[in-house]
């Protein structure tokens, strides 16, 4: 997406453990959780990328799904299973959740972060009713096994989205709008890093 919208990023896998940032968390808000995994994220590569590039930009994000049932409000993650794939699917079919998106900004000059940024957006989405056989084809290509709330938009999981009410570019990975708002806040413009100025971030 990035790429597409004219930036053309250096990526670098946190590694970050998950389920241990939430465990150091007391009883956070489903916002306040991808705020805290993002922030997570950009800390654990920020010394990585300060080595090879002292002068740059680093966007953490995570994405979580927010749906309601019998149970109240509940916030999922990446299935990383078949089985629970499916349970989800279950849940979400002919339903709705929001995707919640978080992302850390961090500047660096000289190889030290000098301003940051965090911000979050939520977007509602529709899912459709995949019958039996799609589903199960559907998780047979196991693209649903590691993204937020077992779905894509842009890939195989798109013929089963009825609708998005919000930012679609945050159900497919980044906010473009939360993005550039958050840049702006630590003073970069998002038309300096275009590759077209001969930039990158």
């Amino acid at each position: 997406m990035l790429r597409a919208a004219g930036v053309e990023p250096l990526v670098r896998v946190s590694g970050v453990d998950e389920d241990a940032v939430a465990a150091g968390l007391t009883e956070p808000s489903p916002t306040d959780l991808v705020a805290a995994l993002a922030t997570a994220k950009a800390n654990a590569v920020v010394a990585d990328v300060a080595g090879e590039h002292p002068d740059a930009v680093v966007v953490g994000c995570d994405s979580m799904l927010s749906m309601t049932g019998p149970d109240g409000p509940q916030v999922v993650g990446k299935p990383g299973s078949v089985e629970l794939a499916r349970t989800r699917w279950k849940a979400m079919a002919g339903g709705q959740g929001d995707l919640l998106t978080g992302h850390a900004v961090l500047r660096l000059t000289d190889g030290r972060v000098t301003a940051s940024a965090t911000g979050v957006r939520s977007t509602t989405v529709r899912f459709g009713r995949p019958s039996e056989r799609e589903l199960a084809a559907y998780l047979a290509t196991g693209e649903p096994l590691t993204v937020a709330g077992a779905f894509t938009l842009d890939g195989f999981g798109g013929w089963f989205v009825e609708g998005v009410d919000g930012d679609p570019s945050s159900v497919i990975g980044i906010s473009l709008p939360l993005t550039r708002q958050l840049l702006a806040e630590i003073g970069v413009s998002v038309i300096d890093l275009w590759h077209t100025n001969g930039s990158a971030c």
